[in-house]
């Protein structure tokens, strides 16, 4: 099972979209609930990354605090050597990072106005693609966006609202009108990371309950440059689908056409279908889990296309081999896997990883193809990972040039080193 794996499928009875409402739906009655602001002072290695932008406060970083804090609670750092504001951000008491920065350097009062503000900016940042035939998007990327633990993801008319925190909970009431305000939905679901999910929450808010508005179907019917994929919005893995990799995906299907394609780590198989409907001749998707194979297809099905589409369900490692060992060959090869490295400690073996995957995908690649390749994991820089390719292609002798190197789609925006983790590399065989 990979981490992308998740139990459901589409049928053609629910191939609908929520219903589309010309006036602004009520949202659910929020909690107003009085919280405490704490005085902070930090060591002062801390407090140089503080003034540098960085958004993290870890509990060891924390020399005073004038009392205990609990969680939703607005933390105020001064600075030690002039007792000044120094920044201000959520205080978090059940984790290491003990505070998230909202705003550093400049007061401000922490209110509705404020994140309003905030939405604004993050919105205006996504404009250049939502005037494209786009409609699934990030509008809010946590600490990117100076808004941390939260995300919000909108499928055509359904925003899905995740917090990763449960300070959240508390500032809900002054963020979420504003966020529903802004992407237009007629629908919002609101999703739990699972760490929130085993917090007491006395406030009665549970993973996939609909804020505003009705919900026809869980599965969401949406558009990433004019292809036609689906979420399910209640029960899919994350907000119910990965829009990271969208300008990947679209390249990947600009370069398709007459060819034949090889889709590793396929999940729902966002490569294998824009490689379809730009004009592949033959797709193979590739996966371990079988539920996800089966929304590829059905992903698939929701597009015009002429060229085959395989499945394999399988151990990426143990079928490339299988496939390199039978002598097969395809024009293109995509390998995207799930993150290797959620610990420094499995660096090293998320880089053997990445190296055999280089190695395998070498052997499957046709003479004159393209072999993708990318990372998902943040402990392993783009750097490091474009080098590890470029070593392990030099120490197989492949005659190659690197066509193009990509990080994150415009939607996910990146505000801090912490918060990069995905990079490709476009490499052409010869």
């Amino acid at each position: 099972m990979t981490k992308k794996q998740v139990k459901y499928s589409i049928h053609p009875k629910n191939r609908t979209f929520a219903k589309t409402h010309s006036k602004a739906q009520k949202l659910i009655e929020l909690p107003n609930i009085p919280t405490n602001k704490i005085a902070i002072k930090l060591k002062p290695s801390a407090e140089t990354l503080v003034k540098k932008g960085h958004p993290w406060v870890f509990e060891n970083s924390i020399s005073k605090q004038n009392k205990e804090g609990k969680s939703g609670d607005l933390a105020i750092i001064f600075d030690n050597r002039k007792n000044k504001f120094l920044a201000c951000g959520f205080y978090d008491p059940t984790s290491p990072i003990r505070i998230k920065i909202l705003q550093a350097n400049k007061p401000a009062n922490i209110n509705s106005e404020w994140f309003s503000d905030k939405v604004r900016e993050a919105y205006n940042k996504r404009i250049p693609l939502l005037k494209t035939d786009t409609n699934s998007y990030r509008l809010i990327y946590g600490e990117n966006d100076n808004l941390p633990s939260l995300v919000a993801d909108v499928y055509d008319n359904v925003l899905v609202v995740k917090l990763y925190a449960s300070f959240w909970f508390y500032h809900l009431k002054d963020i979420l009108p504003e966020i529903i305000n802004i992407s237009k939905a007629a629908t919002t679901v609101l999703r739990l990371s699972r760490n929130v999910q085993k917090d007491t929450n006395e406030f009665g808010f549970y993973d996939g309950q609909i804020l505003t508005g009705e919900l026809q179907s869980e599965v969401i019917i949406f558009k990433e440059h004019s292809v036609n994929f689906s979420a399910n919005v209640i029960h899919g893995h994350k907000t119910g689908y990965f829009l990271d990799h969208r300008e990947n995906r679209r390249k990947v299907g600009k370069l398709s056409k007459n060819k034949t394609v090889l889709d590793v780590f396929s999940y729902a198989g966002g490569f294998s279908v824009h490689a379809l409907v730009g004009g592949a001749t033959e797709v193979t998707s590739l996966d371990i889990s079988a539920p996800a194979l089966e929304i590829a297809k059905s992903n698939a099905k929701l597009n015009e296309f002429s060229g085959k589409h395989n499945i394999i369900v399988g151990d990426a490692f143990e079928e490339l081999n299988h496939l390199a060992k039978a002598k097969q060959k395809f024009d293109i090869v995509v390998i995207d896997p799930p993150s290797f490295a959620k610990s420094a400690t499995e660096v090293d073996r998320a880089l053997a990883s990445y190296k055999k995957l280089t190695q395998l995908g070498l052997q499957l690649v046709e003479r004159k193809g393209i072999l993708v390749l990318a990372s998902c994991s943040s402990r392993v820089t783009s750097d490091v990972f474009f080098d590890l390719v470029e070593e392990t292609l030099h120490k197989n002798k492949a005659n190659y040039t690197i066509l193009e190197k990509t990080l994150h789609d415009i939607d996910h925006p990146i505000g801090f080193k912490e918060g990069a983790y995905l990079k490709c590399v476009y490499v052409k065989i010869f």
